[in-house]
């Protein structure tokens, strides 16, 4: 059965609370294959973030969950050569990681709640939010895959959110095409109305410490860069976005 075939029968099995407002499942894609998924309510958890540009330096995602206090970390977007500034447009506070916006379709801001934004017809006032940032859609918020076929595939770390206003967050280790991992997420229960790349290939990180549950967990392979599932370890990245811990 391929993987989309395989998709298309799969059902939910559960979902754990690892705080209030905070979930997390797997899902098994194929023989071979694990879709990890953390979906926030941000009515009832606080989104935050951590960036090497307001703290210092780049660390693994299991670093900053612990040291920004966070019980679920994941990238918060592709980052340039400076290891500082995410790709497009950032922006946390009065702090501009990177004040200027690209041609990227997709933006989420957060705090108060959560406004995702397809970038077709401009972009709305974003000043009231205190996180604010600008990534590669994968879906756009009609539900359409926008990627084309492709053969270049890659360990997948993505933000989604659902038709209750939900922020999930992403992990695939097994790598896939942009085009048929979107396809899978349409496919899957998980009621996906829109996604955004967040990073790919061996940098591409999720972890999770809450409720009995300890992740730390890494992507490998990546067309043209990093061609084998060997990489066993986190790799530092420079902003993350997190759950703050509940107390």
């Amino acid at each position: 059965m391929t993987p989309l075939a395989f998709a298309a029968v799969l059902a939910i099995q559960g979902w754990k609370s690892l705080q209030p407002g905070v979930d997390f499942t797997t899902v098994a894609l194929n023989a071979y294959s694990k879709l990890y998924v953390v979906r926030v309510d941000p009515q009832q958890a606080t989104l935050d973030v951590a960036l090497a540009s307001e703290k210092g330096s780049p660390r693994t995602a299991a670093a900053w969950s612990r040291d920004a206090g966070m019980s679920v970390v994941i990238n918060l977007g592709m980052f340039g050569s400076d290891q500082r500034s995410n790709v497009g447009y950032l922006r946390h506070g009065s702090h501009a990681n990177n004040p200027r916006f690209n041609s990227y379709r997709a933006v989420l801001a957060a705090n108060p709640g959560t406004l995702w934004v397809d970038l077709d017809h401009g972009k709305p006032d974003l000043s009231k939010y205190n996180i604010v940032v600008q990534n590669l859609r994968l879906i756009a918020g009609n539900r359409k895959n926008v990627w084309a076929a492709s053969s270049r595939r890659w360990s997948e770390a993505a933000l989604a959110e659902d038709s209750h206003g939900r922020v999930l967050f992403l992990f695939s280790r097994s790598p896939y095409s942009m085009h048929d991992f979107n396809a899978l997420l349409l496919k899957l229960p998980l009621d996906i109305q829109r996604a955004m790349h967040v990073e790919g290939g061996p940098e591409a990180s999720l972890s999770i410490h809450a409720a009995g549950v300890d992740l730390d967990l890494s992507g490998s392979y990546e067309t043209g860069f990093s061609e084998n599932d060997l990489n066993a370890l986190q790799w530092p990245i420079p902003n993350v976005l997190g759950v703050q811990r509940s107390r």
